[in-house]
Order: C-alpha cells, then sequence, then structure tokens
C-alpha cells in the first residue's frame, strides 16, 4: 500500500509509533519508507485487511493514499517556511492545495 508522505517528510514520534500500530497488526510490519513515487510502502498485507488499514490511516492519523496512477504521482515538498525563514512560498500549503485538488488523479 502506499501511503502519501506528510508535508516536507515530518513525522512525530506518536504518528510513527501510531502508523507501526497499525501495519503490524494488519501487515506484515515491513516499510519503506519513501521509495521512488516518495510514499511510505507498507509491503506485504491480504485483502481483507486493506480496508482496515485504509480507515486507521485516515480516521486514526489523519494521512490518505498515495499515488502512482498515470495522471499524477503523489506531491512532496521541500522544508520551505519550516527551516527557512528567507523562503517565499509556502510549500508545505502548495503541497496540500495540490493534493486536495487533484485527489482523484492520484488515486
Amino acid at each position: 500500500m502506499r501511503v502519501n508522505q506528510l508535508a516536507s517528510k515530518f513525522y512525530t514520534t506518536d504518528v510513527l509509533r501510531k502508523l507501526c500500530d497499525i501495519w503490524e497488526e494488519k501487515g506484515s510490519g515491513l516499510f519503506n519508507f519513501h521509495g521512488s513515487t516518495g510514499d511510505i510502502i507498507l509491503l506485504g498485507t491480504t485483502t481483507d485487511q486493506l480496508e482496515p488499514v485504509f480507515y486507521g490511516l485516515t480516521h486514526e492519523l489523519g494521512m490518505d493514499l498515495g499515488g502512482s496512477g498515470s495522471n499524477m504521482r503523489t506531491p512532496s515538498c521541500g522544508v520551505g517556511r519550516a527551516r527557512c525563514e528567507w523562503s517565499c512560498l509556502d510549500t508545505q500549503e502548495i503541497t496540500y492545495d495540490i493534493t486536495m485538488r487533484y485527489q482523484d488523479e492520484l488515486h
């Protein structure tokens, strides 16, 4: 399963623990962080666990599935204002807007 990475790839330990708990319970427990699409790749589960994982991601963590469709891949951004006081653009906000606008093309 591909999971949309958080903006600028900033994760709290709480989010990482919950993500690990969900995947340990519903999948193999193996991850590939930020593969070629930039997504978090959750490796190895069964079909009947897909919907419970999706529910946990969206309702418990506020995360969404990523995508590698032919129309659009999961957008990614740099740290922008998060670490650079001279940044001219809010890259995290732009990435969020693009993700929300083109969600159907991602999936």
